[in-house]
């Protein structure tokens, strides 16, 4: 079982400071929504973003969908030996089922994740696909009790991905953590939780690309290809 996390996720609602400012309000007007409701992106809330801490690393909710629509298609979720977790730069952590479908619309997969900030699991009943609750990176991992972490970042050791991933795959537990931002290094405190920070290519990697990759060359490793 290989356990992905995608960490500092670029996932949030609009922060209150920004909620009156006008390319926000005009936006969430035309889409008739409370301005505090709507998932905070880049390309419809640019200038409003410019004050925010971190600014560079927020509202492209586009990254993380495009890396687990990679990530739920592969044979390697479909075996059931894959486990997904969510993590935001907001310490918020998205549990996600194997067995979600996620629309691969942009548009619905921004109303499905505005649902379930507003209530916490979808579908709201029955059986949930993805559920929604605040905890720390440490305690996540905690719950995991990997038998080694590994951070991929373009700041790590350099290593072959074929490689590595034999490496976990001879693991019992193997967690690999993935920034699922568009740009800078993964935080101090994010990095303070995998054994080692390694680097697959001398530049850096769109996320879903490393995703894919990643996925590709573990299956491999444990004859799943």
């Amino acid at each position: 079982m290989l356990n992905l996390f995608f960490v500092e996720s670029s996932l949030e609602l609009v922060p209150r400071k920004i909620a009156r400012h006008p390319s926000v309000t005009r936006n969430a007007q035309r889409e008739g929504k409370n301005p505090e409701g709507v998932l905070l992106d880049r390309s419809l809330h640019h200038h409003a973003m410019l004050s925010l801490p971190e600014a560079e690393k927020r509202g492209r909710p586009d990254i993380i969908h495009f890396c687990l629509l990679e990530a739920l298609g592969s044979p390697l979720n479909k075996a059931g030996k894959l486990k997904l977790l969510v993590h935001t730069l907001n310490s918020d952590l998205l549990d996600v089922s194997p067995e979600l479908r996620l629309p691969r619309d942009c548009y619905r997969f921004r109303s499905l994740i505005e649902q379930l900030f507003a209530v916490k699991r979808v579908p709201p009943e029955g059986d949930p696909l993805i559920t929604f609750s605040r905890k720390s990176l440490g305690d996540v991992k905690m719950g995991v009790h990997p038998s080694r972490t590994v951070a991929l970042t373009s700041h790590g050791r350099a290593r072959k991905l074929s490689d590595l991933c034999m490496d976990l795959a001879a693991e019992t537990s193997p967690l690999v953590l993935l920034g699922a931002y568009p740009n800078g290094p993964m935080r101090e405190e994010t990095l303070k939780e995998a054994d080692e920070a390694v680097s697959i290519y001398p530049e850096a990697l769109e996320a879903w690309v490393v995703t894919s990759r990643l996925i590709y060359e573990y299956e491999k490793a444990t004859g799943l290809e």
